[in-house]
């Protein structure tokens, strides 16, 4: 058995890639042959992430609370804890928390031969996000 004490705080989640005050945790990341990175990311209500896209794709995994997620063309869609959403690698989308709610996700991607985790594009605007939910 091997046990990783907790070294990286919690930190604030970048204005360029958010709305909104969002926390994030990191629980993996890059090193030594692994590409992968995960993080316990904390929307606080109405905070959301920014457009964007992973070259390898990216789950999220809903763990508490009430979000949205949207893919680039596609309706807004409502996210409950236990829900797994998976982002194709190019896709461009967003995910947040709900108006009213906090959310909670795991957030898992593979970096690409670079390092490269994501590409950010522009905020989500108040009009997309507030697009009723299916």
């Amino acid at each position: 058995m091997q046990i990783t004490r907790n070294s990286i705080a919690t930190s604030a989640g970048p204005r360029e890639w958010f709305t909104g005050a969002v926390y994030i945790d990191t629980v993996a990341a890059p090193s030594a042959g692994s590409r992968l990175s995960a993080s316990s990311v904390h929307f606080t209500p109405g905070a959301r992430t920014a457009w964007h896209t992973h070259p390898n794709g990216q789950t999220i995994y809903v763990t508490e609370g009430a979000g949205l997620c949207q893919r680039r063309g596609g309706p807004v869609e409502a996210i409950r804890p236990g829900d797994r959403v998976f982002f194709e690698p190019g896709e461009e989308h967003w995910h947040g928390a709900a108006p009213n709610r906090f959310m909670t996700h795991l957030a898992m991607f593979e970096v690409d031969d670079n390092g490269v985790s994501a590409t950010w594009g522009e905020h989500v605007t108040d009009e997309e996000y507030n697009q009723q939910p299916v």
